[in-house]
């Protein structure tokens, strides 16, 4: 059998947990919305029309916070249509995702939906149309107490305290040529200087996102990253990183490998926002706010005819449904995450209902779990206190898209007050189960108090609308615990999760 030897050091700390790296993503496009977290007419629903069986499924996948309203629908909304009376509220075509746009939920909504999730809302602005003086004015209406026309507009509409939104998104995907209003990124960055300098002015403590690159394929890929921070570095806090994957040609192997790229992305911009701090001699870091991030069978989509030339409200569009093997890819995803913690402080799952999300739901139904659920769920259910990198020895396989990739791969974090550990792995290998050791003397663990695995005999099972329970976690059985000594054998393609005290 394969093995594999692990070290886990107590003070290989990357950084304290901040829990936005669990956050999650809504945007106004297909039935993300409508028919997924708002449908008045289901029995869930409540007084404002939101499905309450969806609400418990995101408190349950553990989503800190929610980046909205879009992705790609930002660049064409005015925030100014989905507030005030619903019947006042004018259709308006949604040119990004080819759909008619009802505005029954807006800004005030959303709001309180985040709250009924006991989720962080965090506001994109519509930089590809419209600029700072929309900005300005979602920022005094989401968040100035009382006392002017905007504030006192939303205390008039229904919500009397003001919406504390303190992460604010400048645009999205500026660079990409299917953004509406797309742009260069001096002319971006030049954009996006004087909406973060006119947005601190209203409230100093904001924490702005600035548009980094739509995807590490992109060709202007860090020198967009480089002329974008030269303007805007001393303006904003984090800089953002969008990533989709999927497999391609039954290439499996790669696939499962694809964390590597990621952390690609990951060096890459880090190395390209710090060379443009020391060039400014700024004493500040940029974050990564990683905040689209999923697995997405995007050439499937686009071959399809999903968009065509009707206009109709909430289209089945992007509803991919996932197998075991995308789940492991997308728990192994965020445990690169993870690793990158010191950096990566900000990241949003994309997106979170029906559209390549990890619930799902069908009209006046119910809504299930979808495989991806369960790596995300877990992670940050047991993730707390400091995340740790491991060292791992281990083999390799080889890929045909990223060369040599270790066979195991593993992460784990220790929270002193409670005094619990958890440990993140997964096992690459489409063939063989592999025996793990890891010493967690560092730890002071005595007991697996958890020991779960997502894997199945077929690497491409599904749940779906007809079978939605076919894949759910497992007991990992056969580990063990001793004298600071942990075994386990790891089954092939497979992610677990171990929890200590």
């Amino acid at each position: 059998m394969t093995t594999a030897r692990i070290a886990i050091d107590r003070t290989a700390v990357v950084a304290p947990l901040n829990r936005r790296i669990f956050g999650s993503f809504v945007e106004h496009l297909g039935r993300c919305v409508y028919d997924g977290i708002y449908e008045p007419g289901h029995p869930t629903a409540n007084e404002d029309g939101f499905r309450l069986d969806v609400v418990e499924l995101v408190k349950e996948l553990g989503s800190s916070t929610i980046r909205y309203p879009g992705g790609n629908f930002v660049s064409g909304y005015r925030w100014e249509d989905g507030v005030g009376p619903k019947e006042n509220r004018p259709v308006r075509r949604d040119l990004a995702w080819h759909s008619l746009e009802s505005n029954q939920v807006g800004t005030d909504e959303f709001a309180r939906w985040c709250k009924l999730t006991g989720s962080e809302l965090m506001m994109a602005v519509n930089l590809g149309t419209r600029g700072i003086e929309a900005a300005l004015d979602l920022l005094e209406y989401a968040n100035h107490p009382s006392g002017t026309a905007l504030s006192d507009q939303r205390i008039a509409n229904g919500s009397p305290e003001p919406h504390d939104i303190k992460m604010w998104c400048l645009g999205n995907e500026m660079d990409g040529p299917w953004q509406t209003g797309y742009m260069t990124a001096d002319d971006y960055g030049k954009l996006a200087a004087r909406t973060a300098q006119a947005m601190k002015a209203a409230d100093r403590n904001l924490e702005l996102v600035v548009c980094g690159s739509s995807g590490s394929s992109m060709p202007t890929f860090g020198d967009w990253e480089r002329t974008v921070l030269e303007h805007s570095y001393e303006h904003v806090d984090y800089i953002s990183c969008h990533a989709y994957y999927q497999e391609r040609k039954g290439d499996l192997g790669s696939f499962l490998a694809s964390s590597l790229e990621m952390q690609y992305f990951i060096e890459t911009v880090v190395a390209t926002a710090d060379h443009v701090g020391n060039k400014l001699r700024s004493k500040k870091k940029i974050q990564l706010s990683f905040d689209e991030w999923n697995i997405w069978y995007l050439e499937e989509h686009q071959a399809s005819d999903e968009v065509n030339d009707e206009w109709r409200f909430a289209p089945r569009q992007l509803e991919d449904v996932y197998s075991v093997a995308d789940a492991v890819v997308l728990g192994n995803l965020l445990m690169t995450l993870l690793k990158n913690h010191d950096r990566v402080t900000s990241a949003s799952l994309a997106q979170l209902v029906n559209v390549i999300a990890p619930i799902m739901t069908e009209p006046g139904g119910d809504a299930w779990r979808q495989t991806t659920f369960f790596p995300f769920s877990v992670t940050s259910r047991l993730a707390k206190g400091d995340v740790l990198r491991p060292r791992i020895e281990v083999g390799t396989y080889e890929t045909e898209v990223y060369g040599a990739a270790p066979l195991v791969d593993a992460v784990a974090t220790a929270d002193a007050e409670s005094g619990t550990s958890a440990l993140f792995l997964v096992n690459r290998s489409q063939t063989d189960s592999i025996e793990v050791t890891v010493d967690l003397a560092s730890l002071d663990a005595s007991s697996i108090t958890e020991a779960v695995t997502l894997h199945d005999d077929d690497v491409y099972a599904k749940n779906t609308i007809d079978d939605r329970e076919r894949v759910g976690l497992r007991e990992l059985s056969g580990a063990s615990l001793a004298d600071g000594v942990l075994t386990v054998t790891l089954p092939p393609v497979s992610w677990s999760a171990l929890a200590f005290a």
